[in-house]
C-alpha cells in the first residue's frame, strides 16, 4: 500500500473514528507544505541565495524561489524588498512524498529526539518544525556544501485548532513529548518515489 493509500484509507478513517466526525470530507487534512530557510548573510553576500536555492530544491523535489524582506529593519542593515530567504510550498503528490520521508526518515534521524513540542503546534492545527542543518536530509552531501544552515518546515492543515491538528499528526506518525505516537508504517510499505512527476 502506497503511503497516499495509507493516508486516504487508514488515516482518515481512524481520524473520523476518534474525533468523531460524520463525514468523510470534514476530517482534517494536510494541504500544503512550507520549506523555509532564512539567509541574513545574503545582505552582504547575494551569491549565498543561490546556493540555498539549488539546495532546497534538491531537498523538496521542486524549484525553489527567493523571497524578500516585507519591511525594514535598520538593526540587521535589512530594507523592505531585500532577498533574505529561500522557500518551497509543495501540494499533491510531492506534498505527499516529502510528508513521509518527513515521517519515516527525517525525524527518526534527529539526534536525541524525544518527541516535538506540543507548542510546535499553532493556533489553526499547522506544525512548525525546526531543523538545525539541512545535512539531515539524505539528498545533501555534505562534502558539498558551503555551510550548515537550518530552516523551518510548516506543515498547513485544515485542522482549525490544535486538538483537532495534533490528532491528525498523530495519525501520521508524527511522535510528541510525553506522547504514545510512534511511526506508523503502512503494511506493504513501499520505498519513496523519488521522482514524482
Amino acid at each position: 500500500m502506497s503511503f497516499k493509500d495509507y493516508y486516504n484509507q487508514e488515516i482518515r478513517k481512524k481520524l473520523m473514528t476518534e474525533l468523531k466526525i460524520k463525514s468523510l470530507m470534514a476530517v482534517p487534512n494536510v494541504i500544503k507544505i512550507a520549506v523555509n530557510v532564512g539567509a541574513g548573510e545574503a545582505v552582504v553576500n547575494k551569491n549565498v541565495l543561490e546556493k540555498i536555492q539549488e539546495q532546497v530544491t534538491t531537498i523538496t523535489g521542486q524549484k525553489s524561489v527567493i523571497t524578500k524582506a516585507h519591511r525594514s529593519v535598520s538593526a540587521f542593515k535589512i530594507r523592505k524588498g531585500l532577498p533574505i530567504g529561500v522557500k518551497a510550498t509543495l501540494r499533491g503528490k510531492k506534498m505527499l512524498i516529502f510528508l513521509e520521508k518527513l515521517v519515516k526518515i527525517i525525524i527518526p534521524r534527529l539526534k536525541d529526539f524525544r518527541g516535538i513540542a506540543e507548542t510546535s503546534i499553532d493556533s489553526g492545527g499547522n506544525l512548525n518544525i525546526g531543523f538545525p542543518e539541512q545535512t539531515i536530509f539524505p539528498e545533501i552531501d555534505f562534502d558539498k556544501i558551503d555551510k550548515t544552515r537550518g530552516l523551518q518546515v510548516t506543515i498547513v492543515t485544515n485542522a482549525r485548532n490544535k486538538i483537532r491538528g495534533k490528532k491528525l499528526f498523530e495519525a501520521l506518525g508524527i511522535p510528541f513529548k510525553n506522547s504514545k505516537s510512534q511511526i506508523s508504517r503502512p503494511k506493504g510499505d513501499r520505498p519513496l518515489d523519488e521522482n514524482p512527476k
